[in-house]
């Protein structure tokens, strides 16, 4: 009996190993190809659970999924910035980091995002036992006030924006995007938030590539030792982050680009000057968000991603044990693809000006489009249409794209009103 159970170990611990793994190597190919969300992967983990379950363990699903979503969140910014391809966790840093690589920089504005990421993970540890004890006590009161805080925020975002006529605009934007994710949530699609953010921030991005004839310089190559962020910089994002990360977890309907576009407006950031601190914090808000999310699920039971929610299904009441797993596993996947995002962000550095830009944006654009029309079917194409349009309109109002977020914080709003 002792020889069998030591066996049963040792197969348990080996199937840990081999599903931390290929997580990590199914997150990397799905953040490096545009349209393929991390939702999407966990969708069909789901669909598929009941004969895994009967093979494997449900931890093992567990660490393949939260292995694969760190991995991609770390990998996604590189057809964000090269590509300019981004999801609606990505998006901020194609905004500076768009510009560097037109400068020849993209590869110097991937390492900062990366390296923002990185010091996340440490982050993770310090912010756990205080999320712990906190978010229990407080989330039943911001419940209660939940339209509230949303709809300061609504008004917070769009009148940062710095011309009077921009605010008009801005508030224009943001209440079509509303009525268009009130339409789009109502709809019986399987994945209805895929065609939508793929127009409002994928879509739109490329066409205006695609008309532009966008050509890309040669690009240098960053070298880590090479990475200049003074002690002020760093701290003050490091803090701004832990401010603004646990944000997501109390109010639905914001993530990790709602939490960043508050950091910066904090810290009073001007992406077209201070593209460094701003893809760095964007990288270590993202991670943090993204962590924190498997947190709650644990200490309040509530889910406010996509991995999240998978892993409650697999595993319906988290114990501490899970949640040190999971942590563990976070640590361990977010290390090794910080390495792997390195090294093939310099190959895309090194190849991204020999291709025409124009003719790859027309190819990442069918392929958005063909995931659209895989997933949702014809009424997700209408919705990407739409979608598209209403985010070609911000790009060429010149106002800030995170007002699209009406399309969430909206629908949001108005679930939350009858609470007061």
């Amino acid at each position: 009996m002792p020889k069998l159970k030591k066996w049963a170990e040792n197969q348990m611990i080996l199937e840990i190993i081999i599903a931390l793994i290929i997580g990590i190597c199914i997150g990397t190919i799905t953040g490096l190809i545009p349209g393929i969300h991390i939702n999407l992967v966990a969708a069909f983990l789901l669909s598929i659970s009941p004969a895994l379950l009967s093979i494997f363990h449900p931890i093992s699903l567990v660490i393949f999924i939260v292995s694969l979503t760190i991995t991609h969140t770390f990998t996604d910014y590189i057809p964000s910035i090269f590509l300019g391809a981004p999801e609606e966790t990505s998006f901020l840093s194609v905004l500076p980091g768009h510009k560097l690589l037109l400068q020849g920089n993209g590869n110097h504005a991937l390492v900062y995002t990366l390296l923002g990421c990185l010091v996340a993970l440490p982050m993770t540890i310090i912010l756990t036992p205080v999320f712990l004890f906190l978010l229990p006590i407080v989330y039943p009161y911001i419940v209660r006030i939940m339209a509230i805080i949303l709809i300061l925020f609504s008004l917070f975002m769009i009148l940062t924006e710095k011309q009077k006529n921009k605010i008009i605009y801005a508030f224009i934007i943001f209440l079509m995007s509303g009525f268009l994710g009130i339409a789009t949530l109502n709809l019986n699609l399987n994945e209805p938030l895929l065609p939508l953010f793929t127009g409002l921030f994928g879509a739109s991005s490329l066409i205006i590539a695609i008309n532009q004839e966008t050509k890309i310089p040669p690009q240098q190559i960053t070298r880590l030792n090479e990475i200049k962020l003074s002690k002020k910089s760093f701290f003050e994002s490091v803090f701004i982050s832990l401010l603004v990360s646990p944000i997501p977890s109390f109010l639905p309907g914001l993530g990790e680009s709602q939490a960043a576009t508050i950091g910066t407006e904090i810290k009073g950031y001007d992406e077209k000057e201070n593209e460094k601190e701003f893809l760095f914090l964007v990288g270590v808000t993202s991670i943090l968000v993204t962590t924190l999310s498997f947190i709650a699920l644990y200490s309040i039971n509530k889910t406010r991603t996509g991995a999240a929610v998978a892993v409650q299904k697999l595993i319906p009441k988290l114990t501490i044990t899970d949640l040190s797993i999971i942590l563990t596993v976070i640590m361990i996947s977010g290390f090794i693809a910080f390495i792997l995002s390195i090294n093939i962000s310099k190959f895309f550095a090194r190849n991204i000006n020999k291709i025409n830009y124009s003719h790859l944006s027309i190819i990442i654009l069918l392929i958005l489009i063909s995931a659209t029309f895989l997933f949702t079917g014809w009424l997700g194409f209408l919705i990407l249409i739409t979608s598209t349009s209403l985010g070609i309109t911000a790009i060429l109002l010149g106002i800030k794209r995170t007002n699209l977020m009406g399309c969430l914080l909206i629908p949001t709003i108005l679930f939350y009103l009858p609470i007061l």
